[in-house]
């Protein structure tokens, strides 16, 4: 398998003699046949192609193969945003009177997507601490949870999954372990490796990287086993009557039912389709995410240090820092670099913190993250607003916690960004 580096710029679509060199645009809702019948093949699941973009589209699929190589995994789709990869990811095995485990410590609108929209739709949640041990990871499972959710890297607390344990667990109870791998990126972490079964991603962030088009990914790895309790899976090991009867995991195997049924039940009904013209942009990111993640960790690195060594913080949180609680996690699953985003609490709490957001002059205050550009925000007034004290505690917020956005900028002119604005 080709490196990487390689993966980012040539996978996905290989040009024939004379078609574009770059993946082209198709800017279309429909698509033509000659006849109904081949058409008719298309809505029975017995040919491949495409009918309509409100459930695939040409350039999302060779946008998504790239991503599928990059993650290693055996299939994969685009969607409208990070928010729709995750319910899609979630929902397409978890249904009313369902039962997810999930990590406490995963981004604001996650949780609220779980806690909240997802249990009006009948689907229980268990917030657990990624720091949780092994016996109280068992005792979260009930008979009827289908799956375990957690993020490679919180946003924006910023813990280090052990993907190892949280997969253990999963396997032990026969359900699959679903990753967000936004943060880190395959480029410095492939959750497929180390057990994880289902890697979502916001596009929007790293893989874009530009803050030009919203977008999510969901990669199936192709290795979970649905049929092996096929009473735990109905949705995949049972036939479905919209489709004529077919039972995903039979015909389509490990490498391709839980996508089929995504694409085939949830795109299209739900229709979080991400634009081709979104895809297109998207791949203009993904050329060049090894070249940016590599700067985007250096810059982190050295802002992290200066923020450690300045009076007026209270305390940074940085896995690449050697005394942080997820240094020796890092440096099993993240060996060569994490991210760029850093979270650090200013001396003074939560008006202090907002004081020195406003004296800013290069760093943005911005509800993004994950760009080419650097920002900052204030999670507990902004993103986490939702949850009351007790949930921002247990998703590791704190009032004064400040989640910076490391671009790539010079480094040194953000570290004198940021001395001037904490002086």
């Amino acid at each position: 398998m080709p490196n990487i580096e390689t993966l980012c710029v040539q996978a996905g679509y290989t040009p024939g003699n004379g078609e574009p060199r770059q993946i082209p645009i198709i800017q279309s809702t429909t698509f033509k046949y000659n006849t109904s019948e081949d058409m008719g093949k298309l809505f029975d699941l017995e040919a491949s192609g495409y009918f309509y973009t409100r459930l695939q589209n040409p350039t999302n699929d060779m946008v998504a193969a790239k991503i599928c190589a990059m993650e290693g995994g055996a299939a994969a789709m685009l969607t409208s945003s990070g928010q729709a990869a995750n319910f899609f990811a979630v929902f397409n095995i978890a249904t009313s009177g369902d039962h997810v485990v999930a990590s406490s410590a995963i981004y604001g609108g996650t949780y609220n997507l779980f806690a909240v929209t997802m249990r009006k739709m009948g689907v229980e949640f268990t917030f657990l601490s990624p720091d949780c041990t092994p016996e109280e990871l068992d005792a979260a499972f009930r008979p009827n949870t289908k799956a375990v959710f957690g993020e490679t890297i919180a946003n924006p607390a910023l813990t280090v999954l052990d993907i190892e344990k949280f997969a253990d667990a999963a396997h032990r109870h026969g359900v699959p372990l679903i990753i967000d791998n936004t943060f880190a990126t395959p480029v410095n972490c492939r959750p497929i490796e180390w057990g994880a079964d289902i890697v979502t991603h916001s596009t929007t962030k790293y893989m874009d990287g530009h803050g030009a088009a919203v977008g999510g990914c969901i990669v199936d790895s192709g290795k979970f086993n649905w049929m092996a309790d096929p009473e735990k899976f109905p949705g995949l090991t049972t036939p479905d009557d919209s489709y004529h009867g077919i039972v995903y995991a039979e015909k389509f195997g490990l490498a391709g039912a839980f996508i089929t049924k995504a694409t085939a039940q949830l795109m299209r009904d739900f229709g979080s389709i991400q634009s081709p013209q979104n895809a297109f942009l998207l791949n203009l990111g993904l050329e060049s995410l090894h070249v940016r993640m590599k700067r985007h960790c250096e810059n982190a690195q050295a802002v992290a240090e200066f923020l450690a060594s300045n009076e007026n913080v209270s305390w940074v949180r940085y896995c690449g820092l050697p005394g942080d609680k997820y240094y020796s996690l890092a440096q099993k699953y993240l060996p060569n670099g994490s991210c760029g985003v850093v979270s650090f609490g200013v001396k003074g709490g939560r008006k202090a913190a907002e004081a020195v957001m406003k004296k800013l002059k290069l760093i943005a205050i911005e509800t993004h993250v994950a760009d080419a550009r650097s920002c900052c925000l204030h999670p507990a007034s902004a993103t986490h607003r939702q949850m009351n004290d007790e949930e921002l505690a247990a998703a590791g917020i704190s009032p004064d916690l400040i989640r910076l956005s490391v671009g790539l900028e010079s480094a040194e002119d953000l570290i004198a960004d940021l001395a001037q604005a904490l002086a």
